[in-house]
């Protein structure tokens, strides 16, 4: 049975210059890709003006709660008592955006509700993985 999660929430984008932008973020979680969280930024934040989504490990978002964790493209680190900074590196920059620790706790364990930690199929996410490799996706 499919089952997908939602949970909008807020963030600060952080600027060069120190301010920080507010920015409503979509954090998504599905049954059929049980490995995987999703972060969802509206369209007027991106260059191109279109919505951005962010795929990562959710085991890298549980990791980077409690100590920095992550290599490439997306890092997460605790930031004070209360907060949690995730990084995005692509070629066009970095980016980097503070959310609510709490808030992140609560996606992950509504999302462990739909698939428990350690409980993922792993043979959707390898037969994906094959297929974009070999250039059959």
């Amino acid at each position: 049975m499919y089952i997908a999660l939602e949970q909008p929430t807020g963030a600060h984008l952080l600027t060069p210059d120190h301010e920080e932008l507010a920015v409503p973020v979509t954090l998504r979680y599905s049954s059929e890709d049980p490995l995987a969280v999703h972060l969802v930024f509206p369209a007027w934040i991106s260059l191109d003006e279109e919505e951005v989504t962010w795929t990562f490990a959710r085991a890298l978002l549980e990791e980077g709660l409690d100590a920095p964790a992550g290599l490439g493209t997306v890092h997460v680190r605790p930031y004070g008592p209360t907060d949690t900074l995730v990084e995005f590196r692509a070629p066009e920059g970095v980016a980097v955006v503070r959310f609510r620790t709490a808030d992140l706790r609560h996606f992950l364990h509504r999302s462990y509700t739909v698939t428990e930690p350690g409980g993922e199929p792993l043979r959707p996410a390898l037969d994906r993985g094959l297929a974009t490799l070999f250039g059959a996706a």
